[in-house]
């Protein structure tokens, strides 16, 4: 198949949501579509063993969250799906907005009980001003909720979206009849077990037939008929342009755990989601079609396999081919690399692949080369944009309980570090580490993995810091630079790349260095120069 068929058929997205909109679920659902596995997980029901295969981290099976964004492909339809199931619980964000980075359009989660939730705004955000193409499917019909047009009402004021639905609810909770697949002009009917097949769609071409009566009932079928009236009347008609630029935003109800509304979901995917777009380097765009291979990680995962300590980098492939045993350049180290067994996922299985194309993500071996927001190309240097690390909310010392393990504690926190779990930073004064994250509940995901997979323990210590800010070295020449680094350097601190971090202990003592030191330049983010 063509080099430009092979782009043409890859559809590379994420889902997003607040925690427990049912993400991971609908993610098991589409593989399960996909035919990628026999049997889907849930991640509630103690009644069934079997876990989600998208949460293979041993800490994820215990809680019920993802912590990790993983990765998983499959084909459906003669189309290369790659997904990105990010983490929604909001202490992992920053793992998240990383992957957003990576994906060329996203689902978005929404549970009809809790409409539109805190976490999801945010991610909302981040996918609008990047205008990534967007569309929301809204989860657990089968359960009493929120009024679809209230919910629809909610999502545009709350997110700022256009939506228009594809396809519409038929009752809901104790009275779920069905949806109504809008975008195909049929109907699919709710048994409500899931454990049967899924019922065959009925073609509709008339509303107004006697059929619609028959299927699900007079008062139904009323209701029905009244509301897509409305539909037609409020909602602007679905346009193919408007939601590739990212202005309009298709809706589809359904319930993942029941497996419905998702096939329609999928098939109307396949068909309006963006392939491979063109992606912005410093230097310039980069486009898919283009015959040198270029891609960034934006992720890096380590002991993926608990016997081999191994660490994955994940790439995203933006132009040409990536091939096996090529040797291509690290841009930041400025050497050539070779890989022998790049990874393709089906989460926790991986196959070793000696081709890949633009949209696809690839895992490489990664002895510690690899940072996050590193670039490879055929030897052209390009660095890609937008990989961010946050300024940290919470900062706690790191200590080593274990004096024999200290080898092994900085490997850990080496290692860990590098994947962007948290980001760490040594004090000019005294050299001490501290490590700080974006939420508390990655203090205790550190503090697990270090023990569980490098065998060393830690204890934390708090210290107060308001917030860490990145200081501009542009004019470090300057005296008034110079008496800064003097005056404060008991709250100086080194990052990971050796760029130096003013800690401020309070939002007092941060303004008040702003006016003391106006030609000091502090940033919140570390991708300033």
């Amino acid at each position: 198949m063509s080099f430009l068929k092979e782009i043409k058929r890859r559809r590379t997205f994420g889902i997003i949501s607040h925690p427990d909109a049912g993400k991971t679920t609908l993610t098991e659902k589409l593989l399960l579509f996909g035919g990628a596995i026999q049997e889907a997980g849930a991640v509630k029901s103690n009644k069934i063993k079997k876990g989600a295969t998208s949460d293979f981290m041993e800490i994820e099976r215990q809680r019920g969250i993802s912590v990790a964004t993983s990765v998983l492909a499959f084909e459906y339809d003669g189309i290369k799906i790659n997904i990105l199931d990010t983490p929604g619980h909001k202490d992992f964000a920053e793992d998240t907005f990383r992957t957003l980075t990576a994906v060329d359009s996203v689902i978005v989660v929404i549970d009809v009980a809790k409409g539109v939730e805190e976490q999801t705004e945010k991610l909302v955000e981040v996918c609008r001003m990047r205008n990534i193409p967007m569309i929301v499917f809204i989860n657990k019909m089968d359960r009493e909720g929120k009024d679809a047009f209230e919910l629809l009402d909610e999502i545009e004021q709350k997110l700022g979206l256009t939506v228009t639905p594809l396809s519409f609810p038929i009752g809901m909770g104790y009275d779920f009849k069905g949806i109504y697949n809008i975008w195909e002009k049929n109907i699919n009917l709710f048994s409500g077990d899931s454990r049967k097949n899924i019922e065959e769609t009925i073609e509709i071409s008339d509303l107004n037939s006697d059929e619609l009566n028959k299927l699900v009932g007079d008062t139904s079928a009323e209701t029905l008929r009244e509301e897509l009236e409305l539909v037609e009347g409020i909602y602007p008609s679905f346009d193919n342009e408007a939601y590739l630029n990212g202005t309009l935003q298709p809706v589809f109800f359904g319930s993942a755990l029941n497996s419905f509304g998702v096939r329609e979901l999928l098939d109307c995917f396949v068909e309006i989601a963006p392939k491979p777009q063109p992606k912005n380097s410093e230097e310039r765009l980069v486009k898919p079609e283009e015959d040198k291979f270029s891609g960034f990680v934006f992720k890096i995962h380590a002991n993926m396999d608990p016997n081999h300590r191994n660490r994955l980098a994940f790439i995203k492939i933006v132009s040409g081919e990536f091939k096996r045993n090529s040797p291509y350049l690290h841009v930041r180290h400025n050497k050539k690399v070779k890989f022998s067994s790049p990874n393709a996922f089906f989460a926790e299985k991986k196959e070793i692949v000696d081709i890949s194309y633009p949209g696809d993500i690839v895992g490489l071996q990664d002895t510690g080369n690899f940072k996050i927001g590193d670039t490879l190309t055929e030897g052209e240097i390009l660095n890609y944009k937008g990989i961010p690390s946050f300024s940290p909310e919470h900062f706690r010392y790191i200590n080593n309980a274990d004096p024999l393990k200290s080898k092994q504690l900085y490997k850990g926190i080496d290692q860990l570090m590098d994947e962007g779990v948290a980001q760490l930073f040594t004090l000019e004064l005294n050299g001490r580490k501290v490590i700080g994250t974006v939420g508390a509940l990655q203090y205790e995901v550190i503090q697990y993995r270090l023990e569980h997979e490098y065998g060393a323990k830690c204890t934390y210590e708090n210290l107060n810091v308001h917030k860490a800010c990145w200081v501009d070295p542009s004019n470090s020449k300057s005296d008034e630079y110079k008496e800064f680094v003097r005056v404060k350097q008991r709250f100086l601190a080194k990052d990971k790349r050796d760029q130096l971090v003013f800690l401020a202990d309070s939002a007092f003592s941060l303004q008040m260095t702003q006016q003391k030191y106006p030609n000091v330049k502090l940033h919140f983010t570390s991708e300033f120069n």
